[in-house]
């Protein structure tokens, strides 16, 4: 029963940590540049002139918005709180540090799933058929929690320099989003294509997408949620072991 009433108090401080989060760093410039404005801007220079199909387009626009927003928070809260000097007393309070992360994450979930909601909003204005939504939403949801816990990945560097951390991540991001069928659909890459874009999580959620708003998916959806739920218990696991090492250096 004491560790039931441990995780629930726990659980509730992360919920504190998550609230913390959203109400002082969604609105920082790196956080909409990185996270709505670049893959807006990104995803038009490649769609723009091209003749496609609404059907064809939107689940690369979400993929992408759901991909770059769930990733903008969680890798610029530690150092920024390190660089204000709060992370010490973050620290200090009777919060575990695993309540931490999983707090920063549930802020980067949050944000990434909310708007989401946009591309599919512009996808059913421009006539989209969603086969299920029940499945996407359970998508959207997993995903954007598992690309928060990618996120999270990138603030394990011990550096207390925001900017360091938007380099490593966007060198990450960039490459994760040309090869993970975004712009190209996976059965028309080749056999080697097909097999990098398998090592990125963005992958099977842009299939899922691709299945429910346009019928052309390429793996089974079993094995689309299966890949996400195992990438982000994989995430999770790098990001705790990796800040239980590198925190303590950053204060």
């Amino acid at each position: 029963m004491s560790d039931l009433v441990e995780f629930r108090q726990q659980f509730w401080r992360s919920l504190a940590v998550a609230r913390k989060d959203i109400r002082i760093y969604y609105a920082k410039g790196p956080v909409i540049i990185y996270g709505v404005l670049m893959p807006v801007f990104l995803f038009l220079a490649f769609t723009i002139g091209r003749s496609l199909p609404a059907e064809s387009m939107i689940p690369g626009l979400l993929g992408m918005i759901l991909f770059f927003t769930a990733t903008a928070v969680s890798p610029i809260v530690v150092p920024w709180e390190a660089q204000a000097r709060t992370l010490e007393r973050l620290m200090a309070a009777p919060v575990k540090l695993e309540t931490i992360i999983f707090g920063d994450v549930l802020a980067s979930f949050i944000f990434g799933a909310g708007i989401s909601a946009v591309p599919i909003i512009i996808g059913l204005t421009l006539g989209i058929t969603i086969a299920s939504p029940g499945i996407l939403v359970l998508a959207i949801v997993l995903a954007a929690f598992c690309f928060a816990a990618l996120g999270n990945v990138f603030s394990t560097p011990p550096t207390n320099t925001p900017a360091t951390v938007n380099m490593i991540a966007a060198g990450v991001r960039l490459p994760i989003v040309f090869m993970s069928g975004v712009f190209i659909p996976l059965d028309e890459l080749p056999a080697w294509g097909q097999n990098i874009a398998y090592a990125s999580p963005l992958t099977y959620f842009i299939d899922i997408a691709r299945n429910l708003m346009d019928g052309q998916g390429h793996l089974p959806l079993v094995i689309d949620f299966l890949a996400i739920v195992g990438f982000t218990v994989v995430f999770l696991i790098i990001a705790m072991k990796l800040h239980h090492r590198t925190m303590p250096r950053r204060i």
